[in-house]
């Protein structure tokens, strides 16, 4: 379903800009161009209000406060992967790389990995990630979830039936990397399927484990659950034990244009990690995060089975 929504709205953007600048062309080309880049790059124009909103919300935060030459750097970053993810890569390659589960992981001893990607997305926002650990030759699955505007805990099967299938290929507990929304999913899978004994890590990149101030916005079972103080999250958090969170990194920005406050992004007793001038989407694909998330792969110090 995001995939098919996505071609629609990337192919009908092209056309419209295409047919305003054939239109005005020989006319007006300033308006040509104009409206053509506008219509193309309209979703950077609302990354802006949001790029501002982000640094309003947080000045209220404990997190160190985003400088203009941050939200410009997060500005034109999310403006750049945006693009390829939601008009390329989810719509149109959200399969060229299939899961891999080869028989070789359980006699090398490499620990899988299983991918849970976040709100209207699927597992094409993966790709580079997928491509890292293929090259590790390490198994890997990128779930898809589904109902596309569901309630959080109807993902649960869906990483329950993820997790069992790497631990099957692989003899081990393995790596959850999830970013956004897929953050809660698993937390839960977790909460409802007693899956903490049967991972190694979890790995969340701006998740809104305390809700964001932007889910106001959103209609779906989902987005209502991702609200400030939803009564999701706080049945959630309700009588967990203590230190449930220690298997746990949580990366979060400063700049981030969609979970904010920043600090929602984190859990008590996690292993915190804030990256400065980053947006939501860019988050995922920072260098850094991408390198020192794979490495726990091979990191027998964390939480495991």
């Amino acid at each position: 379903m995001p995939a098919l929504l996505q071609q629609i709205m990337t192919l009908s953007t092209v056309g419209a800009a295409l047919s305003w600048l054939a239109y005005f062309q020989s006319t007006a080309p300033v308006l040509a161009w104009t409206g053509c880049m506008s219509l193309v790059f309209g979703y950077s124009l609302i990354f802006i209000v949001e790029f501002v909103i982000t640094r309003q919300i947080n000045r209220f935060d404990p997190v160190p406060q985003a400088t203009w030459q941050h939200l410009f750097a997060a500005w034109w970053g999310e403006t750049v992967v945006a693009a390829q993810v939601f008009c390329w890569r989810q719509p149109f390659r959200a399969n060229v790389i299939t899961d891999q589960l080869g028989p070789e992981a359980k006699v090398l001893g490499r620990r899988g990995v299983v991918f849970v990607h976040g709100f209207f997305c699927n597992r094409g926002f993966w790709t580079p990630w997928l491509e890292h650990v293929q090259g590790r030759g390490n198994a890997f699955i990128a779930v898809d979830l589904a109902p596309l505007f569901g309630s959080i805990d109807d993902y649960a099967p869906q990483i329950n039936d993820a997790v069992q299938r790497i631990r099957l290929a692989t003899g081990l507990a393995p790596l959850l990397v999830c970013h956004s929304m897929g953050g809660l999913a698993v937390r839960a899978w977790i909460k409802l399927m007693n899956g903490q004994a049967q991972v190694h890590h979890v790995v969340t990149i701006g998740t809104p484990h305390r809700g964001t101030w932007l889910a106001r916005f959103g209609h779906g079972k989902n987005s209502h659950q991702m609200r400030l103080g939803s009564r999701w999250l706080a049945n959630l958090n309700h009588d967990l034990p203590a230190n449930s969170y220690a298997p746990f990194t949580c990366w979060y920005s400063n700049c981030d244009n969609i979970v904010f406050p920043a600090s929602n992004a984190t859990l008590p007793g996690a292993v915190h990690r804030l990256f400065l001038g980053a947006g939501h989407v860019q988050l995922a694909f920072m260098p850094e995060v991408m390198q020192t998330t794979l490495a726990l792969l091979n990191d027998e110090s964390v939480k495991k089975t």
